[in-house]
């Protein structure tokens, strides 16, 4: 699940106002009382050092931990003291310490995932993931069962990042995203298998019993795993966790942390949130892409239903499930689909077990709904290419995966909320499918080398035509220019035909994502303004009690 924190449009006070101008001050932060005492992250143009902490000393504050993945430190400081912290020469950018939450969102017999993904054929010929280091950066990891391999326990190192001490899994979130990467099934005789058991867990333990956290717990969880990088040959971070955008990824001190972690070649891959039903912006539910999966680098992942079968043609995109382009910036997000629909993985005896017992299949399973059970069949993924070709950077395995990704999809779906009775209709564009549903098999019989960057291109909207058009990055793989092999990826003359999500009159292609009359056109009927707007919010949010029924009931 991506449960998101409800978020509260409060005035503006006397005291925000002073320094509502300030472009080094994150624009939540402004919203607080001059009174209060807060947690922030400062993030520096050079890493922090002892003058910097003395200068919030002098201020009233104290030094919490460093950041230097990110050059930053976290501070507990007055509220007050912040505008004049802010004009420090070495100061780049202020934040809050905000609130991260896992994403997750009956029990189902078989469980498809790996028939969906078509990962199932790639374990008959022997691809495990084994020797590929994947952090598990969620809350905890238990010691179960089927996270037992020939080798022993999967999980090789184990930490505690919010208070130290044990890394046991309190809320059952961690432990059954972990069973979705490395479960063995031997429980269930392979049936709840994960889609690589042969890899090595890093159980990096961020969020608590509740399947809260901070920003600053999960940099630091991050910059742990760049540290033991070598030691473990960690290749993959997966974060099945997220919260609410509010500012450019340019500046998110997250998503400063992912693409570093990215650049030190490691593949990022971050749950899209389950923010899909969202229309409190007037956007029915687009632009609701949680951070960090709002930046260009990471790989992004939305949710897919199996629908109980084994063919994945049936198969409908979840509509709980967030859909891009991001806010401020207009990233065009998921990058991927997968399924996250009524999971069936390893139970940890935590807080989601014991509270929703009616998801327990037996002692050692349960079920979970949400993108947080989509983004670890990607991680999964990635570690079986990386088993295949060690030397494939994070850019050639985002793009592999997106280009050989599955993508015949109805034009649109209509799902009813198994508890509201409330039905919603998706469809089926790049905001909401981004390149297409994972197909492993796919990927490991592709040996394209991206010579490039695989930057999620961006969105612009042109107010004239009423269109919405795709910018690539000139130094990403499928910019027009960019040539993989004779022709341009996804440019005017795309590897696919003309009907597909990439050919030349469809979604990526050279032409416009939607005409006039479409979703976003002049006479379509979104409220394309709160998209584009520069003031777009997130409106009051996702209510916590629909988020809880997401994670436990999914969707029909």
């Amino acid at each position: 699940m991506i449960r998101t924190l409800t978020i509260s449009v409060l005035a503006l006070t006397a005291w925000s106002q002073a320094f509502a101008g300030d472009s080094k001050i994150a624009p939540d932060l402004m919203r607080r009382d001059g009174n209060d005492t807060v947690n922030v992250i400062v993030q520096y143009h050079q890493a922090p050092a002892e003058r910097h902490h003395q200068k919030v000393l002098a201020r009233g504050g104290y030094h919490r931990a460093n950041l230097h993945t990110v050059k930053a430190a976290a501070y507990t400081l007055p509220a007050a003291a912040i505008s004049a912290l802010a004009g420090d020469p070495d100061v780049a950018y202020i934040s809050p310490d905000r609130p991260v939450q896992a994403a997750a969102a009956g029990p189902v017999i078989p469980d498809y995932k790996l028939q969906a993904v078509t990962a199932d054929i790639a374990q008959k010929y022997g691809w495990t993931g084994a020797g590929i280091g994947v952090a598990i950066i969620d809350s905890g990891i238990a010691d179960k069962p089927d996270l037992h391999n020939a080798s022993g326990f999967e999980v090789v190192y184990a930490q505690n990042l919010i208070v130290g001490g044990s890394a046991v899994d309190g809320y059952g979130h961690g432990t059954h995203v972990a069973g979705i990467v490395g479960g063995t099934g031997g429980h269930s005789a392979g049936t709840y298998s994960g889609i690589a058991p042969g890899v090595k867990l890093i159980n990096l333990m961020a969020l608590d019993k509740t399947g809260a956290s901070t920003d600053s717990v999960v940099i630091a969880a991050i910059q742990r795993a760049i540290q033991l990088k070598s030691q473990y040959n960690i290749r993959v971070i997966n974060l099945s966790l997220g919260r609410p955008v509010f500012e450019s990824y340019t500046l998110d001190p997250l998503c400063q942390a992912v693409e570093t972690a990215w650049k030190a070649g490691i593949v990022v891959v971050v749950a899209a949130g389950n923010n899909g039903r969202n229309t409190s912006a007037g956007t029915d539910g687009y632009a609701t892409i949680t951070a960090p999966g709002n930046d260009p680098y990471v790989i992004t992942v939305g949710a897919m239903k199996p629908e109980g079968t084994a063919s994945r043609a049936d198969d409908l995109i979840a509509s709980y499930s967030s859909k891009g382009p991001t806010l401020f910036d207009h990233v065009v997000k998921p990058d991927l689909v997968a399924p996250g629909n009524k999971i069936v993985s390893v139970k940890a005896n935590g807080t989601l077990a014991t509270t929703y017992q009616s998801n327990t299949l037996d002692s050692e399973y349960f079920l979970l709904n949400g993108t947080s059970m989509a983004t670890p069949l990607v991680s999964g993924a990635a570690a079986l290419l990386l088993q295949q070709n060690p030397s494939l950077t994070p850019d050639q395995v985002k793009a592999r995966l997106m280009k050989t990704a599955y993508k015949a999809f109805p034009a649109s779906s209509s799902a009813t909320d198994p508890v509201t009775g409330v039905t919603y209709t998706s469809q089926y564009d790049v905001f909401t499918v981004g390149a297409g549903y994972l197909d492993v098999w796919a990927a490991l019989n592709n040996a394209d080398l991206a010579p490039m960057t695989a930057l999620s291109p961006t969105a612009t909207y042109d107010a004239a035509s009423g269109n919405v058009y795709l910018v690539f990055d000139s130094t990403a793989v499928w910019g027009t220019n960019a040539l993989w092999g004779s022709t341009a990826v996804w440019g005017t003359n795309a590897l696919w035909g003309s009907n597909a999500l990439w050919g030349s009159n469809a979604l990526w292609g050279s032409n416009a994502l939607w005409g006039t009359t479409a979703v976003w056109g002049t006479s379509g009927t979104q409220g394309f303004t709160a998209v584009w707007g520069t003031t777009a919010v997130w409106g009051t949010g996702q209510p916590a009690s629909e988020s809880i029924n997401i994670l436990i009931k999914g969707e029909n």
